[in-house]
């Protein structure tokens, strides 16, 4: 599930992207997230077809109900907690025995992170051009690296690599790994299952986050790698960037200001005409995606207007069909606009879209 994101004054916007696959090994697609601003989640489903879905979208859906414009790092604590709850009376009523799913989830309040994190969905900070990985993974390697029984290396091709020591579903006194940190505008947050860490190494990840400026392609790209590298799972990603306090920031600078009203008027006049000599120049360099008719449509400029004038036309329709695109895709492009730093970027991403229609078509 996915949703837009939303303004809400005081708090940081951002702009991200996300995706999911089936991978090149699997039948099915176990993974789920939500992107709901401020809340951003993945996870990663086990106990098999019938199982591993219906676990991951109750622990996404859960969090989405709970978890609101207003919540803070204990509300999403409580509302892992309660996913936990809601995934294990699900396998009771079910006879699923088994059914389980890990959820690595993001709160962005103001300039603060507050994440909850179960199982081995991991999540990973970009700040100035380095990655760390800000999670720890709730697994047997994980636990053997750290005693010092395996290397990491060792590790990637252990038996027993997959088994993970705490998901939800499993133990009704579960308690998530909690973190909270700041943030700051430039820092770019990626939440993913599994199935792209352990077909990348951190750096190939990093290399992309850093080369790839629109959040949504850089989420299509490292998926597209994980499934060059084997797809041995299925892969999902959110690529978050976050954008700073800018509201907050101009409402102090306007309180600071004792300019007089002449002053104040020519100032007024000057910005007024550096915004629109910049939106005018902004929108001769950008380009969104949008639904048309069924199908993907390439505009250039922005989807807004300015004193009644679009600032953005229609370049052409696409034959890409929106009901074959990946649901999220389909569900962003369904309720708004995808948006891409120009044309040409916009037509390598309806590209894309064309190749996993043509992967995805018998």
């Amino acid at each position: 599930m996915a949703s837009r994101p939303s303004a809400n004054p005081g708090r940081s916007k951002a702009s991200f992207g996300s995706r999911t696959d089936i991978g090149c090994l699997r039948e099915h697609n176990e993974d789920s997230l939500v992107v709901s601003p401020p809340l951003y989640a993945v996870a990663d489903g086990m106990g098999g077809h019938a199982a591993g879905e219906v676990a991951s979208e109750i622990a996404v859906r859960t969090l989405a109900e709970m978890v609101t414009s207003g919540a803070n790092s204990e509300d999403l604590a409580n509302a892992v907690i309660e996913a936990n709850h809601a995934v294990i009376t699900a396998a009771r009523k079910k006879g699923r025995a088994g059914m389980g799913t890990t959820l690595t989830a993001a709160l962005i309040e103001g300039e603060r992170l507050s994440l909850a994190q179960v199982g081995d969905s991991r999540a990973y900070l970009l700040h100035r051009g380095k990655m760390q990985q800000l999670t720890r993974d709730h697994s047997l390697m994980a636990d053997m690296i750290e005693a010092g029984e395996i290397t990491p290396e060792e590790a990637k091709v252990h038996p027993k690599r997959s088994v993970i020591t705490r998901a939800l579903g499993s133990d009704p006194g579960m308690q998530p790994d909690l973190y909270e940190l700041n943030v700051k505008a430039g820092d770019r947050l990626l939440l993913c299952s599994d199935g792209l860490s352990t077909m990348l190494e951190d750096d190939q990840i990093e290399n992309i986050l850093v080369r790839t400026r629109d959040p949504q392609r850089a989420a299509s790209m490292l998926v597209n790698e994980a499934i060059a590298a084997g797809g041995h799972d299925n892969i999902t990603v959110i690529v978050l960037d976050i954008e700073g306090n800018t509201e907050r920031e101009t409402r102090k600078t306007v309180r600071k200001s004792r300019l007089g009203a002449v002053m104040l008027a020519l100032l007024t006049a000057v910005v007024v005409a550096a915004i629109a000599f910049g939106v005018y120049t902004y929108t001769q360099n950008t380009a969104y995606l949008a639904a048309q008719d069924g199908k993907v449509a390439v505009y250039q400029g922005v989807p807004d207007t300015v004193f009644g004038m679009e600032l953005s036309h229609l370049d052409h329709v696409t034959e890409v069909e929106i009901s074959k695109l990946q649901p999220g895709v389909a569900k962003r492009l369904s309720e708004g606009v995808i948006r891409v730093d120009n044309l040409e970027a916009a037509e390598e991403l309806v590209n894309e879209y064309r190749s996993a229609i043509a992967k995805d078509t018998p």
